[in-house]
């Protein structure tokens, strides 16, 4: 046998990278993860040009998802112009045809990674969230077939007690991100690593999210008008990060989630996380026309 024997010939890459196939198990992955929300749907991840932990679970809802005419948002901790989200974006654009955003509103798929922009989402838009790791079970119990038995049993007491541990030794849940959180009265999900600030945002909200881990080849959702509710107890309510005193040097905005900027002199500058929400502020007040949306958040509380 010869070597040009075994070459083939030329070819483009399949429409959105993934061949069809893969985008047949993901979609019916995905319809099963919604009609069971919260539930984690394992699938066959496939090889991406990415590390695994960048991003590859996302990367294959998005393809997945995409189409000529999606219009597509990338966010890397609430930025869009990150080398991750810039390379996202352009790597859909360049695979897919699709329009590239910065803009929330214009968006028909925002994935993001560790954040939920501060702009409310409407029906019809999809959120895909980077996972690295789905089990909320993991901490308690790291066998991952005694956690899907737990799951199945709908038996969560070892949750609520690291929550009661943290209150005892702390006097306040320790939880800042991934915090457990219980969909449409059934499962428990971790939701990414976004901060408690952006959970209470997939409550009732109208648009359909999804999450994907592709190094633990999970995928779970949680469908619009569902259900998020965080594990609380009833005499401790859940409290998220408070920033309604935190102003965005750069925007002068006031109320919404905020990176801490640490200075030389020992003092810290404060900036919104949602680079393309500051971004509008601040063309607004310079007297361009700019359409911002309507936010979950007023002045530091959920609306």
């Amino acid at each position: 046998m010869r070597l040009n024997e075994l070459t083939k010939e030329w070819a483009d890459f399949n429409y959105g990278f993934l061949d069809e196939s893969a985008k047949r198990e993901l979609r019916r992955r995905i319809l099963k993860a919604v009609a069971v929300p919260g539930y984690q749907v394992p699938y066959a991840s496939r090889e991406v040009p990415m590390a695994r932990g960048w991003g590859t679970g996302g990367l294959q809802v998005t393809l997945t998802l995409l189409k000529p005419t999606s219009v597509v948002k990338v966010i890397d901790q609430g930025a869009d112009d990150s080398v991750n989200a810039c390379s996202i974006r352009k790597f859909f654009g360049r695979v897919g045809g699709c329009v590239e955003t910065l803009d929330t509103q214009a968006a028909t798929i925002i994935q993001s990674r560790h954040r939920i922009p501060e702009e409310k989402l409407r029906d019809g838009q999809i959120l895909v969230l980077q996972v690295p790791n789905p089990e909320p079970l993991r901490p308690v119990q790291p066998d991952m077939s005694a956690a899907r038995v737990m799951h199945g049993d709908a038996d969560y007491s070892q949750l609520w007690l690291i929550l009661y541990e943290q209150l005892v030794k702390f006097g306040r849940i320790m939880k800042a991100d991934q915090y457990p959180s219980l969909v449409n009265g059934r499962h428990v999900i971790t939701p990414s690593p976004i901060p408690r600030w952006d959970v209470l945002k997939l409550h009732q909200a109208e648009h359909l999210t999804i999450l994907s881990a592709g190094g633990e080849k999970r995928i779970y959702a949680v469908p619009p008008y569902t259900d998020v509710d965080p594990l609380v107890f009833d005499d401790v309510p859940y409290r998220v990060e408070d920033h309604r005193d935190k102003t965005c040097y750069r925007s002068k905005v006031t109320g919404f989630f905020m990176n801490e900027l640490p200075q030389e002199d020992g003092s810290s500058k404060f900036e919104l996380s949602d680079s393309n929400f500051a971004s509008k502020h601040i063309r607004k007040a310079e007297g361009q026309k700019v359409e911002i949306g309507e936010t979950w958040y007023k002045n530091g509380r959920m609306d």
